[in-house]
């Protein structure tokens, strides 16, 4: 079935894992620009609109946050046996439809309801976990890079959305928003979705487009091995639990999930509400994009070049200081502050992604990494998020964000302090390498694999 999909001239075509990457760019951006980047936008004119407490919208938000940390289990052993194709294809039409139709509610219960749909089992479906991992299946020696060119969506939807969203609200109000933002999800991940490949050994291909040279060189011939060794060491998921470092990563992207989604929810409230007008938040806000976008290359070459837990503690002290300079900010009423906020938190920010990702296959390798990361993703994700209610609760009951923010500092040293102690297990006699390895197509754990 696979191999029609693909020419078989491959010395004269691009290696097709960057469509791949390609498509990542676009899906990320899409999944991420309708989901937390722009939540700030909305808080405020809904909640005016509709009466609503600031805990009633983020509510909807942890809701949305739990579903899909218990999506994520069933996901990522989908992604290792059958690809993303036929996941993001559902998820597409079906994030679409959820934000569609929260453009029509007027009760706090139908807002969860969607929000869960839409944020939870939807985003699962069309977000970073599927679309990583099958990067992470495409690359082993360029992995880094992979996965954060793959991420600029992140960061073009960081730049882009919250200015142009804040736009549409307030010409046409926050329902014309919900129901643009559908339409968008539509036109842009079903494509994506058509672009998804599960592995290159489904294709006659090998990670990174390397070929099977007659003699090749001793640089080669490592190369190889690396591969290898990447694919038959791979922990399965049983495996993995056993680890230290397995925990180690959960709690410490757990504490920088619930900074990064509090963040992204108050952010913008918390400027408004002190001292700036939206158009002064949102336009600052943007600043977030643009630095989570040129960050990239320095996450990148960083993750190429040294341990990837120092070059995640490093992204998470950028975005500790970005949270310390907006209280700054805020406390001196100063718009430069506020931007060099914004700066600094959103280059943290544009490595919270690759890092993340590329961590997970470094320490577990890719043949069963949908699995390893699944199991994670619940735990990972419930302390996502309790970050957005946890603020919002404290506004409620203070009036104002007082202390919120610094406490989102101190997770992201925490979270960042974990990881930096972590180690990447090692197994007490590695795994010699199949044979069969470069034309595997195996799924979870020895499980049968699908096409697509």
């Amino acid at each position: 079935m696979t191999a029609s999909l693909i020419p078989s001239h491959r010395r004269r075509r691009p290696f097709y894992g960057w469509w791949i990457v390609l498509g990542a760019v676009v899906g990320q951006f899409a999944a991420m620009g309708v989901a937390g980047q722009i939540s700030g936008v909305f808080l405020r004119p809904m909640t005016d609109d509709l009466g609503w407490a600031a805990a009633d919208y983020t509510l909807g938000t942890s809701a949305a946050f739990v579903a899909g940390g218990i999506a994520g289990f069933f996901v990522g052993p989908f992604v290792d046996r059958y690809g993303a194709r036929p996941l993001m294809l559902i998820g597409g039409v079906m994030y679409g439809l959820a934000l569609v139709g929260i453009s029509r509610v007027n009760e706090v219960w139908q807002f969860i309801a969607l929000q869960t749909l839409a944020g939870g089992l939807g985003f699962a479906m069309v977000g970073p976990l599927v679309v990583n991992v099958t990067l992470s299946k495409w690359f082993v020696l360029r992995r880094g890079w992979a996965i954060t060119i793959g991420s600029m969506g992140v960061s073009l939807a960081a730049l882009i959305m919250p200015v142009s969203m804040t736009a549409v609200v307030d010409a046409n109000g926050w329902r014309t928003g919900y129901a643009v933002m559908g339409v968008l999800v539509w036109c842009l991940v079903i494509p994506v979705a058509l672009l998804m490949r599960r592995t290159p050994e489904d294709y006659g291909l090998q990670p990174d487009g390397k070929e099977e040279a007659a003699e090749p060189t001793a640089a080669e011939l490592a190369q190889r091995a690396a591969m290898q060794r990447d694919f038959a060491n791979s922990y399965t998921r049983s495996e993995a639990v056993r680890t230290g470092a397995l925990w180690m990563l959960v709690v410490g992207f757990g504490l920088n999930m619930a900074a990064v989604s509090a963040f992204l929810v108050h952010a913008i409230p918390f400027a408004t509400d002190e001292a700036f007008t939206r158009a002064e938040a949102a336009s600052a806000f943007s600043a977030v994009g643009l630095a989570n976008f040129s960050s990239k290359f320095v996450w990148g070459f960083g993750l190429q070049r040294f341990q990837v837990r120092n070059v995640a503690f490093a992204a998470f002290l950028a975005s500790a200081s970005g949270a310390g300079l907006l209280i700054a900010a805020v406390n001196l009423e100063a718009l430069p502050l506020l931007v060099a906020g914004f700066l600094a938190w959103g280059f943290g920010f544009g490595g919270t992604i690759p890092i993340g990702e590329f961590v997970w296959a470094r320490y577990f390798g890719r043949r069963y990494l949908g699995a390893v990361r699944s199991v994670g993703q619940p735990v990972t994700i419930l302390l996502g998020s309790l970050g957005p209610i946890s603020l919002a609760l404290y506004y409620d009951a203070s009036g104002s964000y007082g202390w919120a923010f610094a406490g989102l500092a101190a997770s992201y040293v925490l979270g960042g302090s974990l990881i930096l102690l972590s180690r990447e297990p090692q197994r007490p006699e590695p795994a010699e390498p199949p044979a069969e390895v470069a034309a595997a197509n195996v799924g979870v754990e020895g499980a049968p694999a699908g096409g697509g």
